[in-house]
């Protein structure tokens, strides 16, 4: 009994919204000393259009798990955080085991298991290539990298504003939801049955915390927005002089060289090995 309370109690330990919030903020800021973050964002989008794309259009099994053995290696470079690989790993091979579930229920054998890993492989290769890019990129360098390959300068910089939002964002639930606990009457949670009675306290009190949060941080975002236009944001945005020099830290590396040739390489030798299979 004393094994499960001391289990509960490290579980809600972990899943406090301080230890939430600075998981996501690690992964969107808190990998800038990466060899992935020090790439160009060219170079990470164009490799993120192949392993993104690709392996949607190909069944074959060998090239699939090289792909997947790519992306697995740059995500450990990235260093993603813990949370965000948690949350892959269940929602990618959780859905494929309970695929296979469904088909033996419904009359399917061991088959069944080849096309499943084929679908497997697609999802998480394709999932891993996001999460390594979008994480070793910060927000000026995705708004940079969209610009120079022509994408129209309001919907780059939404993509930025959208990731300068998130400390907002985070801030806003936090205080959010302490207003919601000195308010509330939580469960008492000495015991294990009230451990979880507190987890179910701690769900609700976040589904009710959603439209004040919202509302929040609409409320910062028009200041925000307010700021941007006195600055004059948007002459910037269509003054090409401007563009080039913003543009101008653009530079492709000799580590942006290698991890092309490395990932180029790697390709060509799963597709060697699956034309011998």
């Amino acid at each position: 009994m004393k094994t499960a309370d001391k289990l509960s109690e490290n579980i809600l330990d972990k899943l406090s919204i301080d230890f939430l919030r600075n998981q996501v903020l690690k992964n969107a800021y808190g990998n800038n000393d990466t060899f992935i973050a020090g790439l160009d964002p060219r170079m990470l989008l164009v490799w993120y259009l192949f392993f993104g794309l690709v392996p949607w259009f190909i069944d074959d099994l060998p090239f699939l798990a090289g792909c997947f053995i790519l992306v697995s290696v740059t995500t450990l470079m990235a260093r993603v955080a813990g949370l965000v690989l948690f949350f892959f790993g269940l929602g990618v091979f959780s859905q494929t085991g309970y695929l296979f579930i469904v088909t033996l229920l419904f009359g399917g054998d061991a088959s069944a298991v080849a096309p499943l890993l084929i679908l497997t492989l697609k999802v998480a290769t394709v999932s891993l290539a996001s999460v390594t890019v979008f994480s070793g990129m910060d927000p000026d360098k995705l708004a940079n990298g969209l610009m120079w390959f022509g994408c129209p300068e309001r919907l780059s910089f939404s993509i930025s504003y959208a990731y300068r939002m998130l400390p907002i964002l985070m801030e806003e639930f936090q205080n959010v939801l302490l207003s919601y606990r000195l308010r509330g009457n939580p469960p008492a949670h000495e015991s294990f049955t009230g451990k979880i009675k507190y987890l179910f306290y701690q769900i609700k009190v976040i589904m009710h915390s959603f439209y004040p949060l919202m509302l929040n941080t609409a409320k910062r975002s028009r200041t925000t927005v307010e700021v941007l236009e006195i600055k004059g944001y948007r002459y910037a945005a269509v003054n090409k002089e401007v563009k080039r020099i913003k543009l101008s830290s653009l530079r492709i590396t000799n580590n942006d060289l290698l991890f092309a040739s490395v990932s180029f390489l790697w390709t060509s030798v799963t597709i060697f090995v699956s034309t011998l299979i």
